[in-house]
């Protein structure tokens, strides 16, 4: 959520924004207009509650002064005051609740550092690492590779749950179930995150602390008799760990990182990434969060960039950094940079992560602040998240560039300890 003061202050700036990163439409100016209402309200509901006061005690002095009908009058304005201030107090109801709802809408401002592009097409890969690998034969794809070895069953995926299902079987498991482990295992051991398991199903407010809700409901599945919904991502639940909150300031930065399944209704357009395991309702991600102080969010982003990143090069996969211009940032994030891996398989670069910096527009959502030392007012941190990694495209990215000409696959060195010393994975 944005700041309203700083809307009020700067409203041309708010909808040069908007206009850049093609949101026109959001209801800034209904937004403005709103809060003036209820800044007037409260105006008015103060000046008569200051006559109301000056009238009660005026009340006594009257009657007593034996000027009956002049209090008896000051009585009847003061019950029309009361009537004025409950109706005003209607208003106000439903004006703070329209201006909750038009703010709730409204998405994150880009910081200055984010490229002005209309499209994915007009996105910057900032760096590439790594060399794909050449092959003496035609790399084949994942759901050709899978289904030979008998580690990915489409078919059964489908007769379960339909469409855009799948099982994993076998080496295929142990793999996927390899990489969460390990990817686990070198955020905490290495790049000093905490682990945390939460739940997979939360309360509309968690959603709506991380962005998710109101406007992306179509996209997240619901259970309406509990009014419990399912999470499309760790991040929703790990950072609203703190909602409501004051840290202290000398906690800052907390890292965590947790593993979840991920559940979002995929909309996909006809045709486009229709076959294989690269699209799906559920999924597996290993996420990364970050809580830190304002001055340092940036930097803290680069960090996070590293460690995602640090994954693909320890599976010894060639992989990129793209940083997401205007047009293409997510609803909620003010910078964001996506990480990719090359399927050669696929012939495609897979998004394996976004890291995103969201400033304070989650923790104003969510009420998360922080006390910078003993006794100072307290500040909304900053918010940061991104994948470290999202399977199964990880896995997609293993299977096509480990495949051997034989149809096997070679596994990666690092998720030998975690495959039982598996070396290769054969039909």
């Amino acid at each position: 959520m944005l700041d309203i003061r700083f809307m009020r202050e700067n409203p041309e700036k708010v909808l040069a924004a908007m206009a850049v990163l093609g949101a026109s439409d959001a209801p800034v100016k209904e937004a403005l207009a709103l809060d003036e209402r209820r800044r007037a309200i409260l105006t008015q509901v103060e000046s008569l509650r200051a006559e109301r006061n000056a009238g009660s005690k005026q009340i006594g002095q009257l009657m007593r002064a034996g000027r009956r009908d002049e209090g008896q009058a000051l009585q009847a304005r003061l019950g029309q005051i009361g009537d004025e201030i409950r109706a005003l107090d209607e208003e106000l109801a439903q004006v703070e609740a329209a201006l909750q709802d038009a703010m709730l809408n409204i998405p994150n401002l880009p910081h200055p550092s984010v490229p002005i592009g209309k499209d994915e097409s007009e996105n910057v890969v900032v760096r590439t690492e790594g060399t794909p690998r050449r092959f003496d034969f035609e790399p084949k794809p994942h759901w050709e590779l899978g289904t030979a070895l008998d580690i990915i069953d489409f078919d059964r995926g489908v007769k379960l749950s339909g469409t855009r299902f799948y099982l994993l079987k076998g080496a295929g498991a142990a793999l996927q179930r390899g990489l969460i482990a390990w990817m686990l295992d070198l955020h905490i051991q290495e790049h000093g995150y905490t682990e945390i398991y939460p739940p997979y199903m939360v309360k509309s407010e968690i959603l709506v602390g991380t962005g998710n809700l109101p406007k992306f409901a179509d996209n997240l599945y619901h259970d309406a008799e509990e009014d419990l919904w399912w999470i499309p991502t760790a991040e929703v639940p790990v950072t609203n760990m703190y909602r409501d909150e004051i840290l202290d300031g000398d906690r800052l930065p907390i890292y965590h990182v947790a593993y979840t399944a991920c559940f979002r209704r995929e909309k996909m357009s006809a045709g486009r990434d229709v076959r294989g395991i690269k699209r799906g309702h559920q999924f597996d991600k290993v996420e990364m969060v970050k809580f830190v102080r304002p001055e340092h969010s940036m930097d803290e982003l680069m960090k996070l960039i590293d460690n995602a990143a640090d994954v693909c090069r320890r599976l010894g996969i060639p992989h990129r950094v793209v940083q997401m211009c205007t047009g293409d940032l997510s609803f909620v994030a003010a910078v964001k940079y996506d990480i990719e891996m090359w399927a050669p398989g696929c012939q495609e670069w897979l998004e394996v992560s976004s890291c995103s910096n969201f400033m304070d527009f989650q923790a104003r959502r969510a009420n998360i602040r922080y006390r910078p030392a003993p006794g100072a007012r307290p500040e909304y941190v900053h918010t940061l998240n991104g994948s470290g990694l999202a399977l199964p495209r990880v896995l997609i990215a293993v299977l096509e560039t480990y495949q051997e000409a034989d149809g096997s696959i070679t596994v990666p060195e690092v998720l030998r300890p975690y495959m039982g010393g598996m070396t290769q994975i054969r039909a």
